[in-house]
C-alpha cells in the first residue's frame, strides 16, 4: 500500500500545479463593437486609448500601423505597438500584423508584410509559378 501512495504522490503534485497554472488570470482586451484601442502599459496594468472607429480589423491594424510610423519618423523607437479591436490583442511588428484573444495566448497572422513594406491579407499576393 506505501508503494501505491509513493507513486501517487508525484502525480498527485504535478496535477496540483497544473491545476494552479490554469488559475493565472487570463488578459483579454474590451470588446467595444467598432472601436479599435492603442494599448499602452501603466505598471502591470493595460490602459486602452481609443484611436478610431474601425468598421474590421484591418482598418483598426493599418490605423496602429500608420501611428507606429508616425512615432518613428518623430524620432520614436518603439519598432512593435500593442492594440485592441473587438476582442482581439492585435500586435503590430516590423514582420507583419498578429491576432490573439488573450495578451499571452497564441497569435494568428493577421496581416502579412509585401516586398516593399505594405501590408496584405495572407494569401492575396500572388506566388511565383511552380516549375
Amino acid at each position: 500500500m506505501s508503494r501505491i501512495a509513493s507513486a501517487a504522490a508525484p502525480v498527485a503534485l504535478v496535477l496540483s500545479l497544473a491545476a494552479l497554472g490554469g488559475c493565472q488570470k487570463r488578459i483579454e482586451p474590451p470588446g467595444t463593437t467598432g472601436v479599435c484601442y492603442h494599448v499602452t502599459f501603466k505598471g502591470e496594468e493595460l490602459v486602452y486609448r481609443k484611436l478610431v472607429d474601425a468598421p474590421n480589423l484591418e482598418t483598426c491594424a493599418a490605423n496602429l500601423e500608420a501611428m507606429r510610423l508616425k512615432f518613428l519618423r518623430m524620432g520614436g523607437s518603439a519598432q512593435e505597438i500593442l492594440g485592441a479591436y473587438q476582442a482581439n490583442f492585435l500586435f503590430i511588428q516590423k514582420t507583419g500584423i498578429f491576432s490573439s484573444t488573450s495578451l499571452h495566448g497564441p497569435r494568428y497572422v493577421a496581416l502579412v508584410r509585401t516586398g516593399d513594406g505594405r501590408l496584405a491579407i495572407p494569401g492575396a499576393m500572388p506566388q511565383p509559378a511552380q516549375r
